[in-house]
């Protein structure tokens, strides 16, 4: 059985939450601030969590920040926020998706569900054998390892299939949409400004110079190629 934690502190829209979820069979533990959802989180498994924006004490960004230094598992943030730069702020931090209040249930079980699917995709993928070798870049797609000079980096989970799609189809423009697809997958609920914000984080890891990439290119207008 999936296990979800909900980290919200109005306890009415928690408990709502939580029965439709329970419903459809997964089980849920309810925590009402940012320092109690931490440690549940640290003490028990959890397959994905449920992230208000506005905590008491720790402020949800804080929070997914810290979360996601420990763990892989998707963050959906909750937000009564409408605004993009929140959004992308959350994803900048490492969330996977937001979804704003009010939402229907349906679409809250709907997300829930195609994040828990898209990960185990993830994890359970059977990659190929090889390596790829672009300059001073090297990615082990079999140990999901990607190193710069011989130094390893450290790329999460959605940030490595990205450089690695964009890296074995050098030299070809992708749309944003197509990457979010291609990425997420065609059940992903989001917005493709994930793309970008993943594309800077990647960036911030692999470049000398982040503002002008050797790697990955923007093509204004357009979307991104992979300079061989």
């Amino acid at each position: 059985m999936k296990r979800i934690l909900i980290i919200e502190d109005e306890r009415s829209i928690a408990e709502l939450e939580r029965d439709y979820l329970e419903i459809e069979g997964f089980e849920v533990k309810l925590k009402g601030d940012g320092h109690s959802g931490l440690k549940a989180m640290e003490e028990e498994d959890f397959q994905l969590i449920l992230l208000d924006l506005m905590l008491p004490e720790v402020s949800g960004f804080d929070l997914c920040k810290t979360i996601r230094k420990k763990t892989d598992i998707p963050i959906l943030m909750v937000t009564a926020k409408n605004e993009d730069i929140d959004k992308v702020r959350g994803l900048g931090l490492g969330a996977d998706d937001y979804i704003v209040k009010p939402f229907s249930p349906s679409e809250l079980v709907a997300r829930v569900k195609a994040h828990l699917a898209r990960y185990e995709r993830l994890i359970r993928k059977d990659s190929p054998e090889d390596e790829v070798h672009i300059r001073e870049l090297t990615i082990n797609r079999t140990s999901r390892q990607v190193f710069i000079q011989g130094h390893e980096v450290q790329l999460r989970a959605r940030e490595f299939d990205l450089l690695t799609f964009l890296a074995i189809h050098p030299n070809q423009v992708f749309s944003k949409e197509h990457l979010f697809e291609r990425i997420w997958g065609i059940d992903a609920m989001g917005n493709t400004s994930t793309v970008t914000v993943h594309v800077r984080k990647i960036r911030e890891k692999i470049e000398s110079d982040p503002a002008s990439p050797a790697f990955i290119e923007t093509v204004w207008g357009a979307g991104y190629r992979f300079k061989r």
